[in-house]
């Protein structure tokens, strides 16, 4: 017997697989008949040899609103997404695009103010947003870089076109669980990668590493280069040591560093050694008690100052978290038009913004059809799923809405796409989304594929790993004809796509 898709179901939405007639998709023609292959006894092994390689390696995360343990291992679903190599090129040219803008908005925000004083962005939206950074105002980060690294979500809707669902900019995580996911592939199916057009992850640390070197102080000619993390609480703790160890670099805390002279040392056994390029993984806030919070013990003393002076580098930028407010976000696709004089090749998820009186009005008015979400939070929380909701929490985020209009969004419910999911001994459509990464270095880079989401509950749009959710290796092909490293292709009969329809 084969662990086949027989009985799997598309329903009404768009699946990342099969068409609406219950074909493979050509570019998942190959994965298709890979796995028909698979006997369930055979699926249980490789499941089970997948989440042994995951706990060898640590892979975790930590869920802080759990009284019964917080820290868990990534949940990983054996059958990879594909992305086919003509709409992976289309992808890749709509984020570089969106970054160029992204950046050109940051120094023009912390500049001129074009934008504003032309009237495409309201003045008290940037004023008022929480990321915004008065202290960078007529400075600039070295080589004009604000966002170094990116982390930009991606979903794909009822009719199948891939739409931008919000901007990581600050301190986007996750890429570590895309490396990892491809490491376990590749132990479990050695002989596809070996004979497939899977394009490589692998040199990420490498492409960091270089992206950091790129906005090292002028005249130094050895940098060095550190991550700083909050600490082993963090709920990325695993991916700041991973990273630090990829790129061969040293991972520090707040506590290890010290200014000294104007300079950023950090302690070592040989005494206080200079760092040059520091890739932070803390919110501005706490970075600096002198510049921001006074309260915090996470950052160092003077770094803000050491910084603005050009003794250090620091990826991302200060003041970058402007660009990721999630009101914000609704005006990237009038950015692009007014800086690059192009429209956008990868369009926004249709956004009111409840600071406008009559956006307001039409959100309070169908609080049942939106999904509302919170300017500045993340990770799932602060966020109302309007036709999931029960009366009384649409109720209180009414409440919430009037009382302070600045911090909500509202978005319709969309159809996310779903793709096959192992469930038991069988599979089911689960909703993904896409998290790509991209590197603003020399020239800009997006790593091929990125972590592809899934909401493991079932009927579940929250994809978030904090809210339940998993992951899926993403395979992006660099030609859409597959290979015939397992034998030759051959299209599927009737019988072998049973209940894989569309309707």
């Amino acid at each position: 017997m084969a662990f086949d898709f027989t009985g799997y179901e598309t329903g009404s939405f768009y699946d990342e697989m099969f068409d609406a007639s219950g074909q493979p998709h050509p570019h998942a023609r190959m994965l298709y008949d890979r796995f028909r292959e698979l006997s369930p006894d055979e699926v249980g092994r490789l499941r089970a040899e997948a989440e042994a390689a995951l706990l060898n390696m640590g892979i975790t995360f930590t869920v802080y609103k759990e009284e019964s343990g917080i820290e868990r291992i990534f949940p990983f679903d054996l059958l990879p997404r594909v992305v086919g190599a003509e709409e992976w090129t289309r992808l890749e040219t709509g984020l570089k695009q969106r970054l160029m803008a992204l950046n050109l908005f940051l120094k023009d925000i912390y500049h001129d103010q074009r934008i504003v004083k032309e009237g495409v962005l309201p003045r008290d939206l940037v004023e008022s947003a929480s990321g915004f950074c008065k202290r960078c105002s007529g400075w600039s980060p070295p080589r004009g870089i604000y966002t170094h690294v990116a982390g930009i979500d991606l979903v794909r809707d009822g009719e199948g076109e891939i739409r931008i669902l919000e901007d990581n900019l600050r301190t986007p995580s996750g890429v570590s669980y895309v490396l990892e996911n491809r490491n376990v592939l590749k132990r479990i199916f050695p002989r596809l990668f070996k004979t497939q057009k899977i394009r490589p992850v692998d040199d990420y640390p490498s492409k960091l590493l270089e992206t950091l070197l790129h906005i090292a102080p002028q005249g130094v000619e050895s940098p060095v280069v550190a991550v700083m993390t909050p600490g082993i609480y963090n709920s990325a703790y695993f991916e700041h040591s991973f990273l630090a160890r990829e790129m061969g670099v040293q991972l520090v805390e707040g506590r290890d560093l010290v200014v000294d002279g104007g300079y950023v040392k950090m302690r070592t056994t040989r005494g206080l050694e200079r760092v040059d390029v520091i890739y932070r993984r803390v919110d501005d806030d706490f970075m600096d008690p002198k510049a921001f919070r006074e309260d915090s013990v996470l950052g160092v003393p003077g770094i803000m100052d050491a910084y603005m002076n050009g003794k250090v580098a620091i990826a991302n930028a200060f003041g970058n978290g402007i660009a990721d407010d999630k009101v914000i976000y609704a005006f990237v696709p009038a950015m692009i038009r007014f800086y690059l004089g192009e429209d956008p090749i990868l369009p926004n998820v249709d956004t009111f913004v409840c600071h406008d009186p009559k956006q307001r009005q039409y959100v309070l008015a169908n609080l049942d059809k939106l999904v509302v979400k919170s300017a500045n939070e993340s990770g799932g929380y602060g966020m109302l799923i309007g036709p999931h909701a029960t009366q009384a929490e649409r109720e209180d985020f009414a409440r919430r809405i009037e009382a302070e209009p600045r911090t909500y969004i509202a978005q319709p419910t969309l159809q996310l796409s779903r793709v096959p999911t192992i469930v038991g001994d069988h599979f089911e459509g689960r909703h993904v989304d896409l998290r790509p990464y991209i590197l603003y270095g020399e020239e800009i880079h997006v790593l091929p594929g990125g972590l592809t989401r899934v909401a493991l509950k079932k009927g579940s749009l929250v994809v978030n790993s904090s809210q339940g959710g998993g992951s899926k290796d993403t395979w992006v092909l660099s030609g859409d004809d597959w290979g015939n490293g397992w034998g030759m292709v051959h299209a599927p009969s009737q019988s072998q796509t049973q209940g894989a329809s569309g309707c």
